[in-house]
């Protein structure tokens, strides 16, 4: 094999081939990273996607540069899934490598594995005359004398004898010696200086260690569990997918662990998805109890050392069995994967938007499981409208589980007419007279609450009360929110901060007032009607870091807070036991949103935190406010009746021709100059019209048409279920290349959005 062709982490289409130098012939091997020249100047480092020995023809072919690899980093399952990512997301195969390898793997100099910095007697020290010597010349160093000793101590050294120590000497770290003797790190360096201690570096893996794994602790199914655990054996002897739809607290968890076991004594990998990496902070530990060190966890919030190190240990010989993680880990090495479960698989987190490949998790999951001969399991309560179609239609399994664990009822819903209530100026800010008095009675009994709210910052925006003047991003065509504990108007967008005005820049007013109610600001009416409360915020501000998640969710479990308010991520599985109460604080911004998936969102989402409460012990209780208590969604919520909504909604997807009936392709155009946007726009969508008629709807400019200085336009194509995709796929290429070609467009983005959200 005389060539290579190699993936470049680049936004480039296709691969780039190479010739293999006669020094590395036998070690340029398929799915092992190499060394590359691209362009004049650059080098990067590529995956090689295929050997062969064909030579191109119209360029010179440049020379591989370096193998870095012995023996290959991604396996032929993992290039196909790329290859499928890439061609039905539209996506560069660069893009799926960028997204998928960890930055360790992806850079020249490679991953450096952590390292620990371990102290030792130097040579001339270890023996028993030399080492008095040493105390006696520290007598006037009381600290290094102490330092010395206690190393001695915790070392064994201190039982030397001539230059034998009776017991075996014990490797100490740096650290240890300084938490255990508190000497500080000038004291030690001295010691070194002084030419008695001795550094070291000793390499350490970040793994965590989950201890034996205990089979003994899988808890027994009950009666209803068992029944839903064999209609998911028996349906996998038919079908590839099994949707299993159980409502709240119902016991899904429990009845997956009992598939891992299933698995792991055939020997056999599970993948055990999750939307949110806040999630895996409770089913980590009840995984670990059962799993142990066989169970390891991946997702973004670690760090970049961390994944290359679970990256590597899936490649040995002896991998983790089961990998739970959030959606990157879809992209993980898999040697001998039997099932995957895609849990809260209705989720909108599964599906990444920016930046490219736009995949969703758990589409690439159902490949992968089917590459790999494995089945997939697809768990929720509320199901996504295109899996309970394919369920309903035949295509998936589907296994239904109606009752909650230990017969506990679903909470007991009751709906505030919040219109009626400010007619009748009843309510105090955000909040109900009837949510206050149920918060209060379960705080004085010692239960918690949760409070959903599904919008950060202090308030939405703020306005002039005498012009009505609303500050607006410099960069995107959205309004500032504000955010009172950082005392800064914030873009959501570009992340774009300002400060605060003082007076309005049009009239010159002082009286900016804030519109609506954010997270931040429903934390500090809650803290001042509620001074005796232990009250948590769970939003994206206060969780941008893996400890964050950490500690607000075991703060809550434990009881050190009773009262959490929350965005979206409250809703998502979370196990809280005490929780007896939960608010919906404002049901309106979610159905008020102008998008077809807009009710079943909400559904979803209403659904979800409801089930917060009263999930042990008695039944809990929802107050859902809004104004629009007549909705038929608002009732189909507090019947927990998804069949209505589905039916509802089924319809009216069908005749408007949405998913589940039809595919979705967005097509964005994004230029810095908004005229030209807008010819690119009707040029693009004149040229999709010749091969697609009236499937091709815009361009139109989407509801935030400028982002990052960028002006967009967005054309829509809705293809019917069936329609040769890989035709679809050439035609939309073409139509870029013919618009790309054009001189006016040399700066236009192009970029898709298949089966959007």
């Amino acid at each position: 094999m005389d060539y290579a062709d190699v993936i470049l982490p680049l936004p480039l289409d296709g691969v780039f081939t190479y010739s293999i130098p006669a020094p590395l012939q036998n070690r340029v091997v398929q799915g092992g990273r190499v060394l590359v020249p691209f362009g004049r100047s650059k080098t990067y480092v590529g995956i090689v996607s295929r050997l062969h020995g064909t030579k191109p023809e119209g360029y010179s072919v440049k020379p591989v540069a370096q193998a870095m690899d012995d023996a290959p980093i991604l396996i032929p399952r993992q290039l196909a899934l790329w290859q499928w990512i890439s061609d039905y997301y539209l996506s560069p195969v660069g893009e799926v490598y960028k997204a998928a390898l960890p930055s360790g793997l992806k850079a020249e100099e490679g991953y450096k594995p952590k390292t620990e910095t371990y102290i030792r007697l130097t040579p001339q020290f270890r023996n028993e005359q030399s080492l008095h010597v040493a105390l006696s010349l520290l007598a006037r160093s009381a600290k290094q004398q102490e330092a010395l000793l206690e190393y001695l101590a915790m070392s064994h050294w201190d039982t030397v004898e001539g230059d034998v120590c009776r017991e075996a000497p014990v490797e100490i770290t740096r650290d240890e010696l300084m938490n255990q003797s508190y000497a500080t790190a000038a004291t030690l360096s001295q010691l070194v200086k002084r030419g008695i201690f001795e550094t070291y570096e000793v390499e350490v893996g970040r793994l965590n260690n989950g201890g034996e794994p205990h089979p003994e602790n899988v808890k027994p199914l009950n009666e209803a569990q068992q029944a839903a655990y064999n209609a998911v054996l028996f349906s996998f002897l038919k079908k590839n997918v099994t949707l299993l739809h159980g409502v709240t607290s119902s016991g899904k968890t429990e009845l997956y662990i009992h598939l891992i076991q299933r698995e792991l004594e055939q020997h056999r990998q599970v993948l055990y998805l999750l939307p949110e990496i806040a999630l895996t902070v409770q089913i980590m530990q009840r995984l670990q109890h059962v799993f142990g060190n066989r169970l390891g966890i991946y997702h973004s919030k670690y760090s970049d050392a961390e994944r290359v190190e679970i990256w590597q240990k899936q490649l040995s010989q002896n991998p983790y069995d089961v990998i739970l993680g959030a959606r990157s880990a879809v992209l993980l090495p898999f040697r001998n994967l039997g099932l995957v479960i895609v849990d809260e698989e209705h989720e909108t987190s599964y599906k990444q938007q920016d930046p490219a490949p736009r995949y969703h998790a758990r589409s690439a999951a159902i490949v992968l499981a089917r590459m790999c001969g494995a089945k997939t399991l697809l768990g929720t309560a509320t199901p996504s409208m295109e899996s309970y179609h394919n369920a309903k239609t035949g295509k998936y399994g589907l296994v239904e589980l109606t009752e909650r664990y230990k017969g506990i009822e679903l909470p007991e819903i009751q709906v505030v007419d919040t219109k009626d209530l400010q007619h009748r100026k009843m309510m105090v800010g955000p909040f109900s007279p009837l949510l206050l008095s149920k918060v209060r009675q379960a705080l004085e009994r010692g239960e918690q609450a949760i409070l959903f709210q599904n919008r950060r910052g202090f308030v939405p925006m703020i306005e002039c009360k005498q012009c009505g003047w609303v500050p607006h991003c410099q960069h995107c065509d959205v309004s500032l929110t504000l955010h009172k504990n950082m005392n800064q108007l914030t873009c959501h967008y570009c992340g774009y901060t300002y400060r605060v005005p003082e007076e309005c820049p049009c009239c010159g007013s002082k009286e900016l007032r804030g519109r609506g109610y954010g997270t931040e600001k429903i934390e500090d009416r809650v803290r001042e009607l509620f001074p005796e409360a232990r009250v948590a915020r769970m939003d994206l501000d206060t969780t941008r870091t893996r400890n964050a998640y950490e500690r607000i969710i075991s703060d809550f479990s434990a009881g050190h807070t009773n009262l959490l308010i929350g965005t979206q991520m409250i809703s998502k599985g979370l196990d809280f036991d005490r929780v007896s109460v939960v608010g919906i604080i404002h049901a309106d911004s979610m159905l008020n949103y102008p998008d077809f998936r807009a009710y079943e969102h909400a559904f979803m989402m209403m659904a979800q935190v409801s089930g917060r409460a009263g999930r042990k012990g008695k039944r809990g209780l929802v107050i859902l406010q809004t104004k629009n208590p007549g909705l038929p969604l608002i009732h189909q919520v507090v019947r927990n009746d998804y069949s209505a909504l589905y039916n509802d909604l089924a319809a009216e997807r069908r005749e408007f021709r949405y998913p589940p009936y039809y595919h979705l392709i967005y097509v964005y155009l994004r230029h810095r100059q908004d005229a030209t946007v807008d010819t690119a726009g009707i040029e693009m969508a004149s040229r999709l019209r010749q091969w697609f008629g009236t499937r091709v709807l815009g361009p139109d400019k989407p509801a935030v048409a400028r982002v990052k200085t960028m002006n967009i336009r967005k054309i829509v194509l809705k293809l019917e279920n069936g329609i040769d995709m890989k035709k679809v796929r050439q035609y939309l290429l073409q139509g870029q290349q013919q618009m790309m070609a054009d001189k006016r467009y040399v700066s236009l983005q192009v970029y898709y959005d298949v089966d959007p959200l």
